[in-house]
């Protein structure tokens, strides 16, 4: 995924029937939706999409689905290490590449459980790669079902060999991430994305490719606007106060997430239900009326900013 122009990959929900059954007809609109927003790529089948909720073959028909619609308008990235032997893993990065997807995203906790060393994390990650030839691949730090961050010295490791393009990055901590953009800067064919919009315009500043963030599961339009003129010293001020916006924002949208989202993206026109396969919480009066008052912040916001065209 190049660096060369900045981005927003959304990390994609999964709309849901009432019934608990994936809504094709849904995903194609929420899909047109990051689209029409300006995203530059796609991620589908993440831990927004509730991948840990969905079976193999659901997980390869979603995928399917989003590079259908996208029709080559812009690359589709997929997760596709669940667990098991990095045999059984590998087979099915196959699976997920052949839906047509840019390349397949290795979970970083896949690999390693959480107490095995680094050493074992890294002979496995070269196990996958070896066992599947000519296939490019990504990394995603998930924080489910628990979080293993890569260090700098160990991304470099892993881009030099040719194959990783992608990284989204969710370690939140921007010397980290700085560290890990020094390292890879030289390799125009892999880019960084940054899920933590507390330092976004920093990362972006600092070499990050873009941004990949729950956040544009509410309002993709502003992410994309801030990966355009992150830099734009005559918007200095619009962009101080978007990342504001972000920051004073983040509580909400990470509650009983993602039927919360969900419940937002109805507010904005569109026509999915809240199902969520996941236990995420209650979603309760209060909840509701904070997303509700988010919702009028957000076009409050947006009227007086008048960044949106």
């Amino acid at each position: 995924m190049s660096k060369k122009n900045k981005g927003f990959i959304p990390v994609m929900l999964t709309p849901f029937n009432a019934d608990g059954t994936i809504d094709y007809d849904g995903l194609t609109r929420l899909t047109e939706l990051y689209l029409h927003a300006g995203a530059s790529g796609l991620f589908a089948n993440c831990l927004s999409s509730e991948m840990f909720e969905l079976h193999d073959e659901e997980r390869l028909a979603v995928t399917r689905h989003v590079v259908a619609v996208a029709d080559g308008a812009v690359p589709v990235v997929a997760t596709a290490t669940f667990g098991g032997t990095v045999q059984q893993q590998s087979d099915f990065v196959k699976r997920m590449y052949d839906t047509g997807i840019e390349a397949a995203i290795v979970i970083t906790n896949m690999l390693a459980d959480e107490y095995e060393p680094n050493e074992l994390f890294e002979e496995n990650v070269f196990q996958l790669l070896d066992a599947t030839p000519g296939i490019p691949l990504g990394f995603y730090e998930c924080p489910d079902p628990f979080k293993r961050v890569l260090a700098a010295e160990q991304l470099k490791r892993f881009v030099d060999t040719g194959r990783v393009i992608y990284h989204k990055d969710t370690c939140l901590d921007i010397d980290l991430v700085k560290a890990k953009l020094a390292v890879t800067e030289d390799v125009p064919s892999f880019g960084l994305y940054d899920a933590y919009m507390v330092h976004a315009v920093e990362s972006l500043k600092a070499g990050s490719a873009g941004l990949s963030c729950i956040q544009g599961n509410y309002y993709p339009e502003l992410v994309v606007w801030l990966c355009d003129n992150y830099d734009n010293a005559d918007l200095a001020e619009e962009v101080a106060r978007v990342q504001q916006f972000f920051i004073d924002n983040m509580d909400v949208m990470h509650t009983v997430y993602p039927l919360v989202a969900k419940y937002f993206l109805q507010q904005r026109g569109l026509p999915i239900s809240t199902f969520t396969r996941r236990d995420v919480g209650m979603f309760d009066d209060e909840v509701k009326a904070q997303v509700d008052a988010l919702y009028a912040r957000y076009l409050e916001y947006l009227s007086v900013l008048n960044v949106i065209k």
